[in-house]
Order: structure tokens, then C-alpha cells, then sequence
């Protein structure tokens, strides 16, 4: 993507086939887990995308080393760590950067960062994650716009999050591997994201139950190792597609997906009326061109995707009747409305409520991506659009789809970067 805008002639049917890159949640969480050991790991299927790329510089400000070893592998190591804080000005720009305290404060028994950036959807305090931290036995406390966390060794403990938060069951997990004694986190986030952290960090000598559910235990260990990782396929990029092919009415198989993670995805893309079949790792959607108003919540894991509601209501611009989205993970998350409105949606948000009536012909014209999910869901109206959308601020889909554009247009959409 080396435009700034996507141009979108809209009306045509997507069929054919694409393949799902890998897990852009799973990739930024794993690339901070390299900090645990002296060793080169290696992760596999890893997605040419902006927030890699941030998170990979994250790991450079520390003295580590990232290195793309083939299109989809990156080497880490982390044998020669500089700094214990990341460049701020790196920090600002994911959210997921604030995953190195855990690492750092595990293996050095110090770690500083500044409050993390990333999209601008609502408050995700990081508060779970030094309040488990202070659990474990860390000093917390603040240095200029830094907080800082020392411990000489971390020591288990029982931790009841107030909240499922994905980053700060990843920090927590990472802190307790080499911990004295067991910790257990209470309340954790279920997410296949967090599956897949456990799984390579048992890869690397960890020893870490129960990761999917909401209680997971880590048995700490003196040392770990290198090892090396498949990420799994992106779920959110797999729903996007999904939905594509959905407000098309087209015919799509997605290869290289993960359909078991997709389960609530499914069950409401059938209730619109969507065909959807399941075939080993693929998904084969057709759309039916009869779409009904459906009522959605995003919620945590297994409960539909946050990342896909705002692609849901784009889809639902096009049901007949009146739909509801409620979005219960993120209070800010439905500024995208006012976008879609632009195209013609009649959708109106009352707080964390969208209202969307339907079906309502979308006429192109310049609309600005918000965010990664926003912009989504801007590319998905835009296919359905009559006449031709001008998407900007696409850097945003470049955090977090690798080609988006070359793909749809594989799969007959004219989109192109201007």
C-alpha cells in the first residue's frame, strides 16, 4: 500500500479465492516474548504490516534484533539488551508495546515505559497489568511520564483481573515464567491471541495451563530458551473477507483461516442470511443478496470480535429492517458512524450504541479512515457503493492488513491506491 487514499469503484461481485495472512494480534504479542531469552527465536507467518514493523523497532530501541528472514519469518534475539525502556516516540504508536514490561521486569528485574498508544477507540487502562506486577512482588511506581517496574526475582501469585484484558493476561503470563512459585490469573482473557503466546512460550521451556480459558497457571522456571513459532491466522482479516464477500453478494472461499475461532462470526453472518460452509481450515461465503436486521454485541472472546463490528454494520447498512450494535468492550468505538453516514447509512450512535436502518443505497464519495476497523469497514461499504469512494488516512489499514488491496482485487474489486 504506497498511497495515502484507496479509490473504490463499487458494484462488483467478489469471487474466487484468497488466503489469510497471519494473526496480526498474536505477531505483536509474540515479538516481546523474544525478550525472555539470550537465544534467537523464530516466528513464522508473520504478516507484512505496520504494527510488526512498529513492535519490531520497539524490540531494536532495546538493543534487540529483528530481522526478516524470508517474506513471512522474523529472527529475534534479544542476547544484547542496551535499555530497559522503549523510545517513547515508538511506544506511542501500539498499544501492544507496553507487552515488554512483563518480559523485561521477568528476565532483568526492571522494566520502564511510557502509557502506550495505538487507535483512539476508547480507555484501556493499564492498570491489570501493574496491579499483577505489584502482586508478584514489583515496586511500581512513576518517573516522569515513565512507570517503572524492579523486582529481583518476581514471585507467583494469585491474581484476580478486573477485567479479560488481552494485554494484560499476555504481560501477566510472560511476567510468571520465570517467577518463583505458580501464579494464576483469574479472569484472564480467553483469546486464541493468548493460546498461541502460551504455546510458544512453552515452546520455550515454559510451563503454562489452561491459556483459552479463564483461569491459566504458569509454573515458573529458572530459564528459558529459543525456539520457534507458527502465528496463527488472522481472524479479524478472515471476518473482513467474510463480510466482503457478504455485502457483495459474492462467492469467496477463504483459505488458511482458522474457522473454530470464528465461531460467533459465523452464527451472525448465517442469521443475516449469509451461506457460510466450513471446510477443514478454509471458509466458503456466499452472499444471497437477502440480508435481515440482526441485533450484535461485541464482547471478549468467544463473543464476537470488537475488530468486527464496525465491518458488521457496514453490512448492515445493506439488511432490511432495523439493526443494533452494542459495543461493550470499547466506549469509543463507533466514531466511524459518522463515515458511513457520508455514504449514505442511515445509522445514528447513541454511547455505545449503533442503530442502523436498512437496506439503504451507498453512494460513493471521500470518506477518512478513523482507525485499522473503521477503515475496514469504509472498504467494505465502499464495495457495495455505487460510483466511486476515495478512502484516505489508509496508513491506518497498513497497521494491520497485509495487501489488502491486491487481495480484493484478486478477487475482482477495483481498488486501487492513489
Amino acid at each position: 500500500m504506497a498511497g495515502e487514499r484507496f479509490i473504490i469503484e463499487g458494484g462488483r461481485r467478489l469471487e474466487g479465492s484468497v488466503a489469510v495472512s497471519g494473526s496480526k494480534n498474536a505477531s505483536v504479542a509474540a515479538i516481546p516474548a523474544a525478550l525472555l531469552v539470550p537465544e534467537d527465536c523464530y516466528l513464522e507467518n508473520v504478516p507484512a504490516i505496520g504494527d510488526v514493523k512498529f513492535m519490531a523497532q520497539v524490540l531494536e530501541s532495546l538493543g534487540g534484533e529483528a530481522e526478516r528472514t524470508s517474506p513471512s519469518t522474523l529472527r529475534l534475539n534479544a542476547a544484547h539488551i542496551t535499555s530497559f525502556s522503549p523510545a517513547t516516540e515508538l511506544v506511542v504508536n501500539l498499544r501492544a508495546s507496553f507487552l515488554v514490561m512483563g518480559a523485561l521486569l521477568a528476565r532483568f528485574g526492571q522494566a520502564m515505559c511510557s502509557p502506550p498508544g495505538g487507535d483512539v477507540i476508547g480507555q484501556r487502562p493499564i492498570d491489570v497489568h501493574l496491579a499483577g506486577f505489584a502482586a508478584m512482588g514489583a515496586d511500581i511506581h512513576r518517573q516522569g511520564e515513565k512507570f517503572v517496574a524492579q523486582a529481583k526475582r518476581l514471585r507467583g501469585a494469585r491474581i484476580f483481573m478486573d477485567y479479560p484484558s488481552v494485554l494484560g493476561t499476555q504481560n501477566l503470563m510472560m511476567a510468571g515464567t520465570l517467577a518463583r512459585g505458580t501464579t494464576v490469573i483469574i479472569n484472564a482473557a480467553s483469546e486464541p491471541e493468548i493460546a498461541s503466546l502460551a504455546e510458544m512460550l512453552n515452546n520455550m521451556g515454559a510451563r503454562i495451563h489452561g491459556a483459552g480459558s479463564h483461569t491459566v497457571e504458569i509454573e515458573g522456571v529458572d530459564a528459558l530458551h529459543g525456539a520457534r513459532h507458527r502465528i496463527i491466522p488472522d481472524r479479524i482479516e478472515a471476518g473482513t473477507f467474510a463480510i466482503a464477500a457478504a455485502i457483495t453478494g459474492g462467492d469467496v472461499r477463504i483459505c488458511q483461516a482458522e474457522p473454530a475461532h470464528l465461531h460467533s462470526l459465523v452464527a451472525k453472518l448465517k442469521e443475516v442470511g449469509v451461506q457460510v460452509e466450513e471446510d477443514g481450515t478454509d471458509l466458503r461465503v456466499r452472499g444471497t443478496g437477502q440480508l435481515g436486521a440482526v441485533t450484535i454485541q461485541a464482547l471478549p472472546y468467544p463473543g464476537l470480535a470488537t475488530d468486527l463490528q464496525a465491518p458488521m454494520a457496514a453490512l448492515l447498512t445493506q439488511a432490511q429492517g432495523v439493526s443494533y450494535i452494542h459495543e461493550r468492550v470499547f466506549e469509543n468505538r463507533l466514531l466511524y458512524v459518522s463515515e458511513l453516514r457520508k455514504l449514505g447509512a442511515e445509522v445514528v450512535s447513541t454511547g455505545t450504541t449503533a442503530i442502523i436502518s436498512g437496506p439503504t443505497p451507498l453512494i460513493g464519495t471521500s470518506v477518512r479512515a478513523l482507525d485499522i476497523r473503521a477503515g475496514a469497514a469504509l472498504v467494505l461499504a465502499g464495495l457495495a457503493a455505487r460510483g466511486k469512494t476515495e478512502i484516505s488516512d489508509i496508513y491506518h489499514l497498513n497497521r494491520g492488513y497485509q495487501c489488502i488491496d491486491e487481495k480484493l482485487r484478486s478477487l475482482g474489486a477495483d481498488i486501487q491506491s492513489a
